[in-house]
């Protein structure tokens, strides 16, 4: 069992106009720990982690588990997408739902990689758990994030402080399967 509560994930890929989400594969690793390590991703992050930090906390292949996407444009890693069940969070509104975190390289900025990705996983999560609300947390100072929010449809629950900043939980209320 999964902490999305699936069995099993069979699902191979998601298609888009542009881009492909795909499970997470061994090959992967690299760019996982590229993106931690780039200044400008982490800049509302807590800054770039030191490629030894990294290698410890990820020594294989990243895990693999419903939610965890690779996004490819083009045969190339430029992000990543993570939906998983937020089972401690530094705001007590959003334990217990599932968290909706992305990671995008600099070179994606800008084109909507992120809008689209996002998306795309958020249509799958509701075909798989539908009735199930999403959660979403940024500083308000990642205007870009902000923006990302409200287009897909997160609305602000609360500000608080975390991180020596302020915070943004937004939540996106559960889409219910039409008959």
């Amino acid at each position: 069992m999964t902490e999305l509560g699936l069995d099993a994930w069979t699902l191979a890929l998601i298609r888009t106009e542009r881009l492909v989400l795909l499970r997470t594969r061994a090959r992967d690793r690299g760019g996982v720990h590229r993106a931690a390590g780039v200044a400008e991703v982490h800049t509302y992050l807590g800054g770039p982690r030191p490629r030894d930090e990294l290698e410890r906390e990820m020594p294989g292949p990243p895990e693999r588990w419903p939610g965890n996407f690779v996004v490819d444009l083009d045969g190339a890693m430029i992000g990543q997408i993570l939906l998983r069940r937020a089972t401690e969070h530094r705001h007590p509104v959003a334990t217990g739902k599932v968290d909706l975190g992305y990671l995008f390289l600099p070179r994606a900025w800008g084109y909507g990689y992120a809008a689209e990705a996002c998306a795309a996983a958020l249509d799958w999560f509701d075909g798989v758990l539908p009735g199930e609300s999403v959660v979403l947390t940024t500083q308000t100072a990642n205007v870009r994030s902000m923006r990302l929010a409200a287009k897909l449809g997160f609305t602000e629950v609360e500000r608080f402080r975390a991180w020596d900043a302020e915070q943004w939980l937004g939540l996106r209320p559960p889409v219910t399967p039409t008959d």
